[in-house]
């Protein structure tokens, strides 16, 4: 029991894997060790179709209320969508002292799209594994070796490339509003200053480390912080899942109504944490 368990577990948070094996070259990886040993060169198919589809399904959701709102009576859905968009600009105008016109389009793509890819942690933890695993033994596969994460949130290539995406905002943002000398003014002569100019010449290099330290720890806590609190919750899931039927639907709905306050509330930090760091970095420097 304790081997099906712990095999059980492992099929649920492996990747379904595809790139350069050293051994058989291109190819699917069949097992979490194949994935393992073609290291930085694959990509998880699973992540990257769950997050683009519904990125997609996001922007025609949207465009498509859009599209057929009135100024009347609105329907529910309309009415949703207004609710969200009037939230998100809110946080905006609270927390974002700049000027520009990217932010607010750009906050309320980092919420709902994060949101909807948290979202689908709520789907049950075996539906679709399971039809990714029919579908695959209709195609001659060996089922043991089908793998399908549904939750992109839940891989760290997920959260970490979107935070270094954010990482290349925070440069861009820099170098729009303070310059290419302002900007490295800001990594030089912060937080350590000095009017004797040889003083000042000793202390840039530690001011230059100590703030490319800060920079790159702000985009690797923001991902591991979305990627770690996701990952505990599906873990969590997947524990249920190995328990008694009557059990399961003892816990899973009380987990799954409080889960849904973790995966709305990860993705407006994720968000709030984004707009903070932009204002910051486009506000003038008084020194």
């Amino acid at each position: 029991m304790a081997a099906d368990s712990s095999e059980y577990i492992a099929h649920h948070l492996t990747n379904w894997t595809y790139g350069y094996h050293p051994e058989h070259g291109w190819k699917v990886a069949h097992t979490a060790q194949e994935a393992a040993e073609m290291g930085f060169k694959a990509i998880h198919l699973d992540s990257m179709l769950w997050s683009i589809g519904l990125g997609i399904f996001f922007c025609w959701l949207f465009w498509s209320v859009g599209r057929k709102a009135t100024s009347g009576v609105p329907t529910k859905l309309q009415a949703l969508i207004e609710l969200i968009v009037d939230f998100v600009d809110n946080s905006v105008r609270e927390s974002y002292h700049g000027t520009s016109k990217l932010i607010a389009p750009l906050a309320l793509t980092i919420f709902v799209w994060i949101f909807l890819m948290n979202l689908m942690d709520l789907v049950p933890i075996d539906f679709i594994p399971s039809t990714a695993q029919w579908i695959g033994g209709l195609m001659g596969h060996d089922p043991h070796h089908v793998y399908m994460k549904i939750v992109p949130s839940t891989d760290p290539n997920i959260t970490l490339g979107m935070a270094f995406c954010v990482l290349l905002l925070i440069i861009g943002f820099g170098l729009k509003y303070k310059g290419v000398g302002g900007f490295i003014a800001e990594f030089t002569l912060h937080p350590f200053s000095a009017k004797n100019p040889l003083l000042q010449a000793i202390l840039i290099p530690v001011n230059l480390i100590l703030e490319t330290v800060t920079l790159i720890a702000k985009p690797i806590s923001l991902g591991l912080r979305l990627f770690g609190n996701m990952y505990a919750g599906e873990l969590i899931f997947i524990l249920i899942a190995l328990m008694p039927f009557w059990i399961q639907w003892v816990l899973s709905v009380p987990w799954a109504i409080f889960h849904i306050l973790v995966i709305t509330l990860q993705a407006f930090v994720f968000m709030m944490l984004t707009i903070v760091y932009l204002s910051l970095i486009s506000q003038t420097s008084e020194h």
